[in-house]
């Protein structure tokens, strides 16, 4: 194992042209706090905003063949597919059958963010085993707030631990005390969401579609039932704050299930729109969110769409479409990005990249990289990572003008399951999660 060098806490910007003196003594001053260790965090998934944009800058614009430099490497995250959670001096994961357990159980482990020395783990419950060996195993990434991280299990478990030891705090069941259900066969996958006092998340079904919770005893605040609803699908909430001038600084969730979109008061967990969908076999990518505006895709040939948020009657918000569901922009579970005014991701699982105009859902390339399989995509300063089910990783431009790769690299381990784990840029280093392992590059310049 490689010891990490403290990772910098800020991207630091050229100064402005023509300014002097005092600009570099500021400059002085950022090296002097990032010399001290303070560092951004990716406290959830897709990111602080769940956006799969990092923030970084200054990054390396080409790798070796070998890619990046690596900083360390480390095991004991067991066999699954969750990406990571960072906040603070800490990682943390779910996987079942960890090599630094003696069963084939699944945990929640934390990790120091150094040096990637496993802190601790603790048991959250047996291994999700269904399906051929590819789908077996836990997907939802962790999120941390503070002194406590939070876990959704495949079975439904909302498991809330102490980040200091992780000691379990409390236990909820989404099926048995709100009725949830899942929309497809594959487990709950969704990420947890900490929005001020509110621990809020997706059981599923018609009983309670959405529950907010008291974040430190898992007391319910609010439930929202929606008619129709087939089931808790794989994406994660994340927070809208529409028309803020006319609705009164109104903030709504936004979610997918397996039945569509839909948006809920976040202050009473009044139901406000939702946008039906045919049903699927699955659907998986986290919507996003701009402004008045809400893109959602699912796979399988279904498509993306995208919606306004309009005012609603009583002070409310309702929802109007721009386009409705375009099959060229379906996506299976790789992700899909917003950088600048276009789309990035995967064409379904077929490891066939696509570029298309937001706010009209034309595609203005698609074209097949080095990588093979579904591809995951995260987005940093102009460059895509596209993780392909090979474990092939490409540094491309974030470019509509046509799909350039930079560099690629094979990562180590990636043989024995597809690379479905999405990738994690923050602090100017790249940390990715290949089944057992964890890996972390440097991006620097």
């Amino acid at each position: 194992m490689v010891t990490a060098d403290k990772p910098a806490a800020f991207v630091l910007r050229h100064p402005a042209r023509g300014v002097i003196g005092g600009c570099w003594r500021a400059w002085g001053v950022l090296v002097l706090l990032a010399s001290c260790g303070m560092a951004a965090d990716w406290p959830t998934f897709r990111g602080p905003e769940r956006t799969g944009v990092a923030a970084d800058t200054g990054l390396l614009n080409t790798w070796p063949a070998a890619g990046p430099t690596l900083v360390w490497k480390t095991a004991g995250a067991g066999h699954g597919y969750a990406s990571l959670a960072i906040a603070g001096k800490r990682i943390y994961t779910l996987g079942d059958g960890l090599s630094t357990a003696g069963d084939k159980d699944e945990y929640l482990s934390c990790f120091d963010r150094d040096s990637g020395q496993q802190l601790w783990k603790t048991k959250t419950g047996q291994p999700w085993a269904e399906g051929p060996e590819s789908w077996h195993s836990s997907r939802s990434t962790p999120t941390v707030d503070g002194e406590m991280v939070y876990v959704i299990t495949p079975f439904g478990q909302l498991v809330a631990c102490a980040t200091a030891d992780g000691k379990e705090q409390f236990r909820i069941d989404l099926k048995a005390q709100f009725g949830g259900k899942k929309g497809d066969g594959w487990g709950y996958s969704e990420s947890p969401l900490i929005d001020d006092n509110r621990l809020v998340c997706t059981p599923g079904g018609e009983q309670a579609t959405m529950v907010a919770l008291d974040k430190k005893t898992g007391q319910p605040l609010w439930t929202c039932p929606m008619k129709g609803d087939r089931g808790a699908a794989h994406s994660s909430i994340v927070v809208s704050r529409p028309l803020s001038s006319q609705t009164g600084g109104r903030k709504v969730y936004v979610q997918t299930t397996a039945a569509g979109a839909f948006a809920v008061d976040a202050e009473t967990g009044r139901f406000q729109w939702a946008y039906p969908i045919d049903q699927t076999t699955a659907v998986v990518p986290t919507p996003i969110v701009r402004g008045d505006l809400v893109f959602f895709s699912a796979g399988y040939k279904r498509g993306g769409a995208l919606l306004r948020q309009v005012p609603g009657a009583d002070g409310g918000v309702t929802m109007e479409e721009i386009y409705g569901l375009k099959k060229e922009l379906a996506n299976k579970h790789g992700g899909i990005v917003l950088v600048g005014d276009h789309l990035y991701g995967d064409s379904d699982d077929a490891g066939i990249p696509f570029c298309a105009e937001l706010m009209t859902g034309n595609v203005v390339w698609k074209k097949r990289g080095s990588g093979k399989g579904s591809a995951t995509v995260t987005a940093a300063d102009g460059h895509l990572y596209v993780r392909y089910a090979d474990g092939t990783l490409a540094l491309v431009k974030a470019d509509p003008a046509d799909y350039v790769e930079a560099a690629t690299f094979k990562i180590p381990g990636s043989d024995a399951r597809p690379s479905w784990s999405h990738s994690v840029i923050v602090d100017g280093r790249l940390y990715l999660r290949e089944q057992d392992a964890i890996l972390c590059y440097d991006l620097r310049k």
